[in-house]
């Protein structure tokens, strides 16, 4: 670590993505101070719940590739591929509204009157394998993904369908959110029920019944907080008990029908849920599931239908976030025609504007963050060498994804759009297609080298089960990454984001896999335990903050924080080994990229089901635990950033 270009006494800078920094408050409030001339002059969007950083970025990659697929659909670009020429398809469905009033309502009616018809249970498992198969509505799920404790092999898992409210603490007496969401969802789903044809009293009594059922399916369910938990996700049962839990419905025969095999052992990630089961799944809650069933079904379908559709099927969403109208038919329609081409789109996208030589610099980035976490790992205090050895050799064995895929998945070329046929039908033709890859991997080797993130996705993520971290094209832009930001800011941008996810394989939840992506305690118990009382500090540094009129939940968001305080801390020291250094650059670009003005409502929403903290707080709380913050800003005991250096976690 070279230090020798550091002075406590450089000029500070002043601007923060072309807006004055508030010298006299970096000491108080480092976000407010960076972010707050902003803040003043930002107005979010009506077709938006927020604005901000990575919202920013958004809303470009939107107009540039909105701009190109124009030139696309008028003919003044050629589709690169064939899986090109079938997105343009789609997009010119998408955007032909009159073809879709035309169409009405006709396109989803068949699969309406197909849960209509059902009698009984005995008639749905006659048709479950089926149902999974076209993706309508079901009281359990199942997927094909990795054997979290033998990755190499695909496991089954069975889970529970989603709640209306965000989540189980919704459904709390005294959560007065439900009291003013569910309404909204009321009328907005009668109103759907009477656009596909039925009566008002009809639509009412339906509604009833699906709320029943979600009720009862709510006690039974994990909150966000305990979902968080990813290895309380893995309990392994024998098929044949878990079949045994419903006299109602034939698991075992419709998975047989799925993956041509009935598995031994399945993988419950809530297993109450499925204790309760047989209790839910009564011939005298059958109307209640049926009506459950076509609410779900509607609400899915109304952003293929028509335009009223859609601007209704919008309205309980938006009640959620805070955004104020939907948005305009061609964003819609864009999004719809991207959501479904994602690697396709993003495959443009990262060859045109990120391209080959781009992608091989910020893999070098990648490469030198995780140089200086080894260094950071040999150098660890309180890891035994034993378990300092196992978490080396996991570091080498993370798996690094920059930008885009080699080529695109061979799943898209299977995605023919009819021009003869409305665009729910195609839709809906892609989705079974869809399915039907998915258990198609049953038997098969894992494939690694699968993305779960489209190139022109704002974002990044480390998978525990692949010990991988992807970094998408789209993130690697400004306020984040730019020639013309300095080193130190570049390092409090997407230094910070690299070394974030390389902290994930070594957080509450990352640490409890191996380097191939096992559940695997490779931990001491000394290690362990200490490992958890750090953990534990963290929570315990957000826990109960206030916030948008609510208080932070510690345990819901601590392994975002850990990785947060281990990529800061990480970029940080990779800032200081550089030629040159500003480490003022360095926090106030920090605090820049988490700039987000935002909806109360969105900002309540994510509270209650985001794992990460909100983005004032992951800009302020994680600097106070950084002794070079105080020696940058010479914060002092009285300023309100100041943190006592018994108080402050120290993880990685």
């Amino acid at each position: 670590m070279r230090l020798d270009n550091y002075s406590s006494n450089q000029t500070l800078p002043t601007m923060a993505s072309g807006f004055p920094v508030d010298t006299d408050r970096l000491t108080d409030d480092l976000y407010e101070a960076v972010n707050g001339k902003w803040a003043e002059q930002a107005t979010i969007p009506g077709d938006h719940s927020s604005t901000g950083g990575f919202m920013d970025l958004v809303d470009n990659i939107e107009h540039t590739l909105m701009a190109d697929f124009d030139d696309l659909l008028a003919g003044k670009l050629t589709p690169g591929n064939a899986e090109m020429g079938e997105f343009k398809k789609l997009y010119t469905l998408a955007l032909n509204f009159d073809q879709r009033e035309e169409n009405g309502v006709a396109p989803l009616k068949p699969y309406l009157e197909k849960i209509e018809g059902l009698r009984d249970f005995a008639d749905l498992n006659a048709h479950l394998t089926e149902w999974f198969l076209t993706g309508l509505s079901t009281p359990v799920t199942i997927s094909v993904d990795p054997d979290m404790k033998d990755t190499d092999h695909y496991a089954l898992y069975l889970d529970a369908p989603s709640l209306i409210l965000p989540d189980k603490t919704y459904y709390a007496k005294d959560n007065p959110a439900a009291k003013q969401l569910l309404p909204i969802f009321t009328t907005t789903a009668e109103k759907l029920l009477q656009l596909c044809g039925y009566s008002a009293d009809r639509a009412q009594t339906i509604v009833a019944q699906a709320k029943a059922f979600d009720a009862q399916i709510a006690p039974h369910v994990k909150s966000a907080e305990e979902s968080a938990d990813y290895v309380k996700m893995y309990n392994p049962f024998p098929l044949a008990d878990v079949d045994a839990k419903t006299t109602q419905l034939d698991l075992t025969g419709a998975i047989k029908g799925l993956i041509h095999d009935a598995p031994a052992q399945v993988i419950l990630p809530q297993p109450t849920y499925f204790d309760a089961l047989d209790s839910l799944l009564t011939p005298d809650n059958f109307e209640n599931l049926k009506s459950w069933m076509l609410v779900n079904t509607v609400f899915d379908g109304t952003g293929a239908l028509t335009e009223e559709f859609r601007q209704v099927g919008g309205t309980y969403r938006r009640a959620l976030s805070g955004q104020k109208e939907a948005r305009s038919q061609k964003k819609a329609a864009y999004y719809l025609a991207t959501g479904t081409f994602g690697q396709v789109v993003g495959d443009y996208y990262g060859r045109k504007y990120f391209g080959e030589k781009a992608k091989a610099d910020v893999r070098d980035m990648v490469l030198k963050m995780t140089a200086v976490y080894q260094r950071r790992l040999k150098t660890n205090t309180w890891l035994s060498a034993a378990t300092r050895e196992k978490a080396i050799v996991k570091l080498q064995k993370l798996t690094i994804k920059v930008g885009y895929p080699d080529e695109i998945d061979p799943l898209y070329q299977q995605f023919k759009i009819d021009d003869h046929a409305s665009l729910f039908e195609n839709l809906q033709h892609i989705s079974e297609i869809a399915i039907k890859h998915h258990f198609s991997r049953w038997g098969q080797p894992v494939d690694r080298k699968r993305w779960d993130m489209s190139a022109n996705t704002v974002n990044a993520y480390y998978s525990p089960d692949n010990n991988e971290i992807v970094f998408p094209a789209a993130i690697l832009q400004k306020p984040f990454y730019s020639l013309d930001q300095s080193s130190s800011a570049n390092y409090g941008g997407i230094g910070a984001v690299i070394a974030h996810e390389i902290s994930h394989a070594f957080d509450n939840n990352g640490s409890q896999f191996d380097e191939f992506g096992n559940i695997n305690n490779w931990w001491t118990d000394s290690d362990l335990a200490h490992f958890k009382d750090l953990a534990q500090a963290m929570i315990d540094e957000f826990d109960g903050i206030d916030f948008a009129g609510q208080k932070v939940n510690g345990k819901l968001t601590v392994s975002e924080n850990i990785a947060d305080a281990g990529g800061l801390s990480c970029a940080l020291e990779a800032a200081k080994s550089a030629s040159e250094i500003d480490l003022k650059a360095f926090f106030i670009n920090w605090a820049n990229v988490w700039r987000m003005k935002a909806t109360t409502e969105y900002m309540q929403l994510l509270l209650s089901i985001d794992v990460h903290a909100p983005a004032k707080l992951r800009a302020n709380v994680q600097v106070k635990n950084l002794d070079d913050f105080y020696t940058t800003f010479d914060v002092k005991p009285t300023d309100k950033m100041y943190l006592a250096p018994d108080k402050r976690v120290k993880i990685w």
